[in-house]
């Protein structure tokens, strides 16, 4: 029998809205046979943009967007080695949340954290028990971005270097970028300078390679979902696999997926935010970004952002996008990573805030507002 609050949640999550798959574009001018968008739609709110670009033999890159009455939830998962682990974040993830939320009665960065732990688990679970028909199941992982907007405040967590930037007003009246998150990245000093005082009896936890920062010499990320390989050493996959070589036995894990967790109460001037795995920010700065979606119309923004990341790659090649568009996935990785950005609109009108009364809002407005609806990219499309 449901509690009181299990009543609250039920009653709250259930008129969720669910989005079907992205639409392929239609516009010939953006032909692109490997880009997805949709170009508006209706979140909590306000309005959301969502793209994604394929560059890989499979789309690695897994997200949603879920929304309901009272609350926005989004997670953009970014996979490395296949997309088992993207995939198992998007199915999985979520529903943690929402569990949680349940349970705890309210959401919370330690709710937050909690649903990225269970999901770890979880797909740890799902390795140890495929593992030995697919030993390179232990060598798949994902950066993990996560926001949820409720009651006027925004919740973020993050592992590896998809980035969440917000566009907010300055006092000029000008568009100003903001970056929420903390990049895992070894190409970052800090993030070296972190891994080696947690690790001062291993002299190669980074090593420089052809010229990059990489943990252990193979991983550029610090933080993952999966990549279980090297986090325990029952994982260990064969060393005649010279792409996944460890150098010594592993002794202990040198990656985790603790996440970084940011609050922020949204503010008058916060206008929007832009949800993006790094393929977008190889080639666009924040304020690039904030400034593209602040000077042109909401539809079809989140695709804008896209197509001009790949206008970048293709210059950077000393090529046209139109010559880029013609190259095939797989190969197209040697210009560019899958790209997926969701831009999300804050229109403060329709936005609970912090105040609101517990009868009013209470966990009830956060599962009633981003229950199973459902907006997300899959592999299998393409």
């Amino acid at each position: 029998m449901f509690s009181w609050m299990g009543r609250f949640v039920a009653a709250c999550w259930a008129p969720v809205r669910r989005y079907a798959r992205m639409s392929k574009d239609e516009e010939e001018e953006d032909d692109d046979a490997l880009l997805w968008s949709r170009d508006i739609g209706q979140h909590a709110a306000g309005d959301f943009s969502f793209a994604v670009v394929q560059a890989n033999e499979v789309l690695e890159d897994h997200s949603q967007v879920e929304t309901g009455r009272d609350a926005t939830f989004v997670g953009v998962y970014d996979g490395h080695g296949g997309a088992d682990a993207s995939r198992f974040i998007s199915n999985h993830l979520f529903l943690h949340l929402m569990r949680l939320a349940q349970e705890s009665g309210t959401i919370s960065e330690d709710v937050v954290r909690s649903a990225f732990s269970a999901t770890e688990e979880g797909f740890l679970a799902h390795v140890r028990r495929t593992h030995q028909i697919k030993p390179l199941i232990s060598a798949i992982g994902s950066c993990c971005l996560v926001g949820v907007i409720w009651r006027g405040t925004l919740y973020l967590a993050n592992l590896g270097d998809s980035r969440a930037v917000i566009g907010y007003l300055g006092r000029s009246n000008n568009i100003i970028a903001e970056q929420l998150t903390r990049d895992h990245n070894a190409c970052m000093e800090e993030v070296r300078q972190e891994l080696r005082s947690l690790h001062p009896d291993d002299s190669n936890i980074v090593v420089l390679k052809h010229g990059v920062w990489r943990i252990k010499g193979i991983i550029q990320v610090s933080r993952t979902i999966g990549d279980a390989y090297l986090k325990k050493p029952e994982f260990a996959i064969d060393p005649s696999v010279t792409r996944f070589r460890l150098t010594e036995p592993l002794r202990r894990p040198v990656l985790t997926a603790e996440p970084s967790i940011h609050m922020r109460v949204l503010r008058p001037q916060d206008k929007f935010l832009v949800f993006a795995s790094d393929g977008l920010w190889e080639h666009l700065s924040n304020q690039q970004a904030v400034e593209i979606v602040y000077n042109h119309p909401r539809e079809g923004i989140a695709r804008r952002l896209v197509r001009t990341a790949l206008q970048e790659a293709a210059r950077k090649r000393e090529m046209r996008y139109a010559d880029l568009k013609k190259v095939e996935k797989g190969i197209r990785r040697f210009f560019h990573d899958d790209i997926t950005v969701i831009v999300i609109y804050i229109d403060h009108e329709f936005l609970r805030e912090p105040n609101a009364s517990v009868a009013e809002l209470s966990i009830r407005g956060f599962v009633d507002a981003v229950g199973p609806s459902n907006f997300s990219m899959l592999d299998g499309q393409n």
